[in-house]
């Protein structure tokens, strides 16, 4: 069976309702953040670049970065391919991230054929890139392909929205967040939108109480 794709604000709508009807505690997640955003995304090789870029930096850190790879023309594979490590230096990225931008562009990815196939497949291909984990890979198919039932577990905010939202003792691991989203199918990744608003409304609270 073909996956579901989210392409509209209201497919996420759609996905929200039937987690609101088919888990209580998502009726709670709903009421206190509003609608859900939809977060599409494009797909492509820049999009996969930014990930890479972005790892382990600031928001802030990493949107500098990302500008001046943009302005030194270095989102694009042949650029990159003709460009020296000095060039690459220049642009902020370091010497491990180097390495991996050169087996992004390597690894040669058709990313029109990606968009028609199941999202093991999808996140199997992309984890075989050097610098590229399950996390990437599975962020990459929720918001560049709009893939309705993918879930990234081993998210930090994922986990602790998870914790607050079910009363956890503590932050559920990967393997165990994973095996509580089986619940969700099909709209896994709508789930995802739903605990990452859910997040950012506790942090705030959180704030506010302070």
């Amino acid at each position: 069976m073909k996956e579901r794709i989210i392409q509209t604000q209201a497919c996420v709508d759609e996905g929200a309702a039937w987690l609101a009807q088919n888990c209580h505690r998502f009726d709670h997640v709903m009421a206190a953040t509003g609608q859900l955003p939809l977060r599409r995304r494009t797909d492509g090789f820049a999009q996969l670049l930014s990930a890479i870029v972005s790892q382990q930096l600031s928001v802030a850190s990493a949107a500098s970065i990302w500008k001046r790879v943009q302005d030194a023309d270095m989102d694009k594979p042949a650029n990159i391919a003709a460009a020296s490590d000095e060039d690459l230096r220049a642009c902020g990225l370091s010497r491990q991230k180097i390495r991996y931008v050169r087996a992004l562009v390597d690894a040669d990815i058709d990313y029109v054929a990606l968009r028609d196939l199941p999202s093991s497949e999808v996140i199997k291909t992309l984890t075989t890139v050097s610098g590229i984990g399950v996390w990437t890979a599975e962020i990459y198919a929720m918001f560049s392909l709009g893939r309705a039932d993918v879930f990234a577990p081993g998210d930090l905010a994922l986990q602790e929205a998870a914790r607050l939202l079910f009363d956890l003792p503590t932050r559920p691991t990967e393997k165990e967040l994973r095996q509580m989203a089986q619940a969700w199918t099909p709209w896994r990744a709508v789930a995802a939108r739903a605990l990452w608003a859910y997040y950012k409304v506790a942090k705030e609270r959180e704030g506010i109480a302070q």
